[in-house]
């Protein structure tokens, strides 16, 4: 399993991390919600671990977020916080699973191991991102459109990501710069422009509906015409 750990706990991430690796487990720490947030939307796991009172962005708002951006990853909440209330938040956020600490690893797994299969097994929702006929499935990082397979180099897969996360919102060239190619912008290059070519000759050329669009002096945009 590829797991993310969101917790701000040094000392506990540290033995959850580890006690994952000795289960031949790949593990992702992040200490802070936003930072965890955003590793979510960037990378795929099988299972997300997630604390609820973290710094910048508490872990219900965290899940709640994620889920409003169609990533539909196990999530299991890990936090002192033990109310039926609290569950019930949790769950209602969008979380599938959760533990109260303190706890013996060996629940730990048994749960993450449970979500894993739950995740994997047929039927299960995909992790699949779409704007009109376009799909982009991030776990076999397979883009669609029509049904027809549209083969994208890593960098034009991560743009098309990018602009599909954000569909109808308006994304600049220092944002894109950011999150996609994450460097700070030069004004003097047009790598971005160029890129954003390559991947309308490939999503739009061949379709009379277009879907990626310039908003002049600001930035691009995808979203139905």
């Amino acid at each position: 399993m590829k797991i993310l750990v969101v917790e701000d706990e040094p000392k506990l991430a540290s033995f959850v991390k580890k006690g994952l690796e000795e289960q031949s487990c790949e593990v992702d720490v992040a200490f802070d919600g936003q930072v965890g947030r955003n590793m979510a939307l960037h990378n795929t796991y099988d299972v997300i671990v997630l604390d609820v009172n973290l710094p910048k962005m508490n872990g219900f708002d965290v899940v709640q977020s994620l889920r409003e951006e169609h990533i539909r990853t196990p999530v299991l909440m890990l936090t002192a916080m033990g109310s039926v209330d609290d569950k019930l938040t949790g769950f209602e956020s969008g979380a599938d699973d959760y533990l109260v600490k303190p706890f013996e690893f060996r629940e730990l797994m048994a749960r993450l191991r449970a979500l894993n299969k739950r995740g994997s097994d047929p039927g299960t929702q995909a992790n699949v991102l779409k704007v009109a006929d376009l799909e982009l499935d991030l776990n076999e990082k397979v883009a669609r459109r029509g049904g027809n397979r549209i083969e994208l180099t890593a960098k034009e897969f991560g743009l098309l990501e990018y602009l599909m996360r954000n569909r109808g919102r308006v994304v600049s060239r220092v944002d894109i710069a950011e999150k996609v190619w994450d460097i700070h912008f030069d004004t003097g290059t047009n790598v971005i422009d160029v890129y954003v070519n390559f991947l309308r000759k490939k999503v739009d050329k061949d379709y009379p509906a277009k879907l990626i669009h310039t908003v002049i002096g600001m930035g691009y945009m995808l979203k139905e015409e």
